[in-house]
């Protein structure tokens, strides 16, 4: 199959069962572009989900773009997004227009509550595997994988998103320059 029909099909899918936001479409997407087709790997994935954090637009689309760049370029780019946008086109609208005539129906809101603590799960096993891949060189849970300076960057940005309010994009920003540091601190350049 050609790599861009495998990049439709790949996107239809998560666009079509990307319920709750980008955050829940994450496992989707590592699924398919991680674990099924071998196009990115884990250390990529976070890092372009850095990079969707970075960039104005939900984060499946901007994943979408992303991945579909990597596979084939630009036209794999406009091929991924369009993907995975169209279903949630048509199925927005189709849940709209149900909403909006049986909203007060008991069975609506039954279902709703019901598909919440399904979503957090999603988001959970996302924010598991990014974890994962943060705080462990080479994605391997052991002491002597840690990635301590992550850790430490971690609890710096938690404090200064939490605590000072910070903007999320000047602390993205820091993150980086801290991890340049890091690195010609300790390797003594950024080309090794």
């Amino acid at each position: 199959m050609s790599a861009y029909l495998q990049l439709i099909f790949s996107f239809l899918q998560i666009g079509l069962f990307s319920f709750g936001g980008g955050y829940a479409s994450m496992p989707l997407i590592i699924e398919q572009a991680v674990i099924k087709h071998h196009w990115i790997s884990l250390s990529t994935f976070t890092d372009l989900f850095t990079i969707s954090q970075m960039t104005p637009g939900p984060i499946a689309i901007n994943g979408s773009t992303f991945i579909g760049e990597a596979v084939k370029g630009f036209p794999g780019a406009i091929v991924a997004t369009m993907a995975c946008i169209f279903p949630a086109v048509v199925i927005c609208s189709v849940l709209a227009y149900i909403y909006v005539k049986y909203k007060q129906i008991d069975w609506m809101q039954n279902i709703l509550s019901y598909l919440r603590p399904a979503v957090v799960a999603m988001i959970a096993i996302s924010g598991i595997s990014i974890f994962i891949a943060s705080f462990f060189n080479d994605s391997k849970i052991a002491i002597s994988a840690i990635r301590y300076h992550a850790i430490v960057v971690f609890f710096i940005c938690l404090i200064l998103l939490r605590k000072f309010k910070m903007n999320p994009v000047l602390v993205m920003f820091l993150a980086g320059v801290s991890e340049v540091v890091f690195t010609v601190i300790t390797k003594g350049s950024l080309c090794n």
